[in-house]
């Protein structure tokens, strides 16, 4: 007796289901552990909220690097200490208050403030496809615009917030340079609205240039602000 037409679906359907699943596999695994994230940042802000405090949207961790001049053998992974983290507005202004100012710290330096679960590194998975928006200061103004710009992260300020990864301070010689790092390079319009966003949170005057450059192409050329794609 021939199948049924109901019957043949079925099998094609069935014999198509495996392919389908090996191919979602990555995808339905990285939703996953979203998903996992979401429901720990979740039950960690009841918590905090339940013991009166004031929970951040995201826990944060505060890195610190210092590269001796000269020193071509020193790893930059290797070089990234973790200073602090903080997941309350408590315990980010009792960081804060004991955290150095610019204005006290050598050069070369970098401070990084990025989201629990990302390192500030170009290879981080949250990085590699994204970049950073570079905005460069003279040394007696850095200092207030770098405050702004870690109370806008900590009070998750930024519009395509999700997308951002996390804000440097980077102490050099003539000048100090802040940037914003994002998760998407290749998404023009997201690019585009945190730069704006930035401006407006930061009251940029327009005097001031901000330039980007995608992380593959720091990679590239073993730069971090040389060669920038993009301004505006």
């Amino acid at each position: 007796m021939e199948p049924t037409a109901e019957k043949k679906e079925a099998e094609q359907e069935e014999q198509q289901l495996p392919h389908a699943r090996k191919d979602d596999a990555p995808a339905a695994a990285a939703a996953t552990e979203e998903d996992e994230a979401d429901a720990d940042e979740t039950e960690r802000r009841n918590r905090e909220l339940e013991a009166g405090l004031h929970p951040l949207r995201r826990k944060l961790v505060l890195w610190y690097t210092r590269r001796t001049p000269g020193a071509r053998s020193q790893s930059y992974e290797d070089n990234i200490k973790k200073i602090v983290d903080f997941s309350t507005v408590e315990s980010f202004w009792i960081c804060y208050c004991h955290l150095a100012r610019p204005s006290s710290l050598p050069s070369p330096a970098d401070l990084h403030l990025f989201k629990e679960g990302i390192r500030p590194l170009w290879e981080d998975p949250a990085n590699q496809n994204g970049g950073k928006w570079i905005i460069r200061f003279k040394k007696a103004v850095s200092g207030r615009f770098w405050e702004d710009l870690v109370l806008v992260l900590v009070g998750d300020q930024l519009d395509y917030s999700n997308d951002v990864c996390g804000v440097v301070l980077s102490v050099r010689f003539n000048e100090d340079i802040l940037s914003v790092w994002n998760r998407n390079a290749s998404d023009h319009q997201g690019v585009m609205t945190l730069r704006d966003s930035i401006k407006r949170h930061l009251k940029l005057p327009h005097s001031y240039l901000m330039e980007y450059k995608p992380h593959d192409a720091s990679r590239r050329d073993n730069s971090s602000y040389r060669n920038t794609w993009l301004r505006g």
